[in-house]
């Protein structure tokens, strides 16, 4: 998958079809003699915190960005929980009422950002 002078193109292509292998997962191009260890490195199958099973080498993208047990912080309160608890905790977290300061009004939390344009 490299740009090969014509006058090295035969051998390059015998040296790499000997040496060189596809992987079948990724489309890696692997020295055959790691490819079991880049199976087993990369293409096993582990289990996820969440219990989903899933390919090694995407693991650490699913922890970030997919796995509900991943780490979230509320916008109103700023506590830590999993991201399948964050939705019904903004909720609620976002329904409490302070007192607002300049109007003495009690504000949902969620609009504080808002108010002060309508605070008397």
């Amino acid at each position: 998958k490299k740009d090969i002078p014509v006058a090295n193109f035969i051998v390059h292509e015998i040296h790499c079809s000997r040496n060189i292998e596809v992987c079948r997962h990724c489309s890696e191009l692997i020295p055959k003699s790691e490819m079991k260890n880049h199976m087993e490195s990369e293409h096993v199958q582990v289990t996820c915190k969440c219990r989903m099973k899933i390919e090694k080498c995407l693991l650490k993208d699913h922890e970030v960005s997919a796995c509900p047990l991943r780490p979230a912080v509320c916008q109103y309160c700023d506590i830590q929980l999993t991201s399948n608890k964050l939705q019904d905790h903004e909720v609620y977290c976002g329904a409490r009422t302070e007192r607002c300061g300049g109007c003495s009004r009690n504000v949902m939390v969620k609009d504080l950002k808002e108010h002060p344009r309508v605070c008397g």
